[in-house]
């Protein structure tokens, strides 16, 4: 679907009520997928508001980059993002928009997604890093996402959740092996040397850490990053709400606090606060029932530093490169190999 598509007579149908599109904004990177903001108006207001249907939308749509295209077609983000909205979202606490409309179509991929639109909120910047205060509310929304599901083995029914087994090991080893390469060509003028180092080092103990992994499983984000969460603002918004679920799956909870901790503060402040958000967030999950053995999370948590890792090699390499995507793998390579480094990863493998 593209935007041409996102007639006025196609909203009013799929809303409900007769709407207008009255401007047309395109926001975000957009590195797998285009967003762009609606401002709608509709002509009747009495039923607009009795049906809820707002004054603005986010449609989402395939990516105009062809490169970002074929990713979002091929890894099954397009599909995943609808199925998670359509068959997932309800059974989860975590704030994420509202869905007005998934439709995902087999045949060639398309697919589009009519969202609740967050604004005042406003997004996190990866590249900036965030303050203690977002750190820690972001930390325990994920409470939120993986004590609903925590152990649940209903999930292995969702053949379209994304999963890190022993089974894809293989072919994870053959993409990093590919792709190393070029991501050193950009990348190494950024990290240390003992952090590139550390990098280089991985490509061979990647079945280790796959193999390495042991449950409960719950559901998962897959990419809890600063880009990817929306903020209060003074002129109002969710505390914080997720964003973007092109990358759903079946995994560890600890994934995710260790994939956001590790890049989404400056390193000194991570440093400073992870000890006890992943305390918080392991007591946080208790509202559901769920005991975890604070040690064991903590394993979890440092060894699991890699996962951003891995995110910042191969997916450095799929989507279409900008200023903004650069500075931004650069940002969460340094940050997400020092993570390593500091927690001593190497060693839990």
């Amino acid at each position: 679907m593209a935007p041409d598509d996102l007639t006025d007579e196609w909203l009013s149908e799929i809303l409900g009520t007769t709407v207008s599109v009255t401007g047309t904004k395109r926001i975000g990177d957009g590195l797998v997928g285009m967003n762009l903001r609606l401002a709608l108006v509709a002509s009747d207001a009495r039923e607009a508001d009795l049906l809820g249907v707002p004054t603005s939308l986010i449609a989402k749509l395939p990516s105009d980059d062809p490169i970002s295209r074929a990713t979002g077609m091929g890894l099954r983000n397009y599909e995943r993002e609808v199925k998670f909205y359509s068959e997932l979202a309800p059974t989860l606490d975590i704030r994420r928009p509202r869905c007005f409309h998934a439709d995902w179509t087999a045949s060639d991929g398309e697919f589009v997604l009519l969202l609740e639109d967050l604004a005042p909120g406003a997004q996190g910047n990866q590249v900036t890093g965030c303050s203690t205060e977002h750190a820690r509310v972001s930390v325990l929304e994920l409470a939120k996402l993986h004590g609903p599901r925590w152990g649940d083995s209903t999930l292995d029914d969702l053949e379209w959740l994304g999963r890190r087994t022993s089974d894809d090991a293989a072919q994870l080893t053959m993409l990093w092996s590919m792709f190393l390469p070029s991501f050193m060509h950009t990348y190494r003028r950024y990290l240390t040397t003992e952090g590139a180092e550390l990098i280089e080092r991985f490509g061979s103990r990647l079945t280790d850490w796959i193999d390495g992994r042991e449950g409960p499983y719950t559901v998962t984000h897959g990419d809890y990053r600063l880009d990817n969460l929306m903020f209060a603002t003074d002129q109002g918004g969710y505390p914080v709400a997720a964003v973007d679920w092109q990358t759903p799956g079946q995994g560890l909870g600890a994934t995710d606090v260790s994939y956001f901790l590790g890049a989404g503060p400056l390193v000194e402040t991570r440093r400073e606060v992870e000890r006890g958000l992943v305390r918080d967030y392991g007591a946080a999950l208790a509202g559901y029932g769920v005991a975890v053995d604070d040690a064991k999370l903590w394993h979890q948590y440092a060894r699991d530093a890699y996962a951003g890792i891995l995110m910042s090699v191969i997916a450095s390499q799929i989507v279409g490169s900008n200023e903004r995507s650069e500075a931004m793998f650069a940002a969460m390579a340094t940050r997400h190999t020092q993570h390593a480094l500091d927690l001593e990863s190497e060693s839990l493998l």
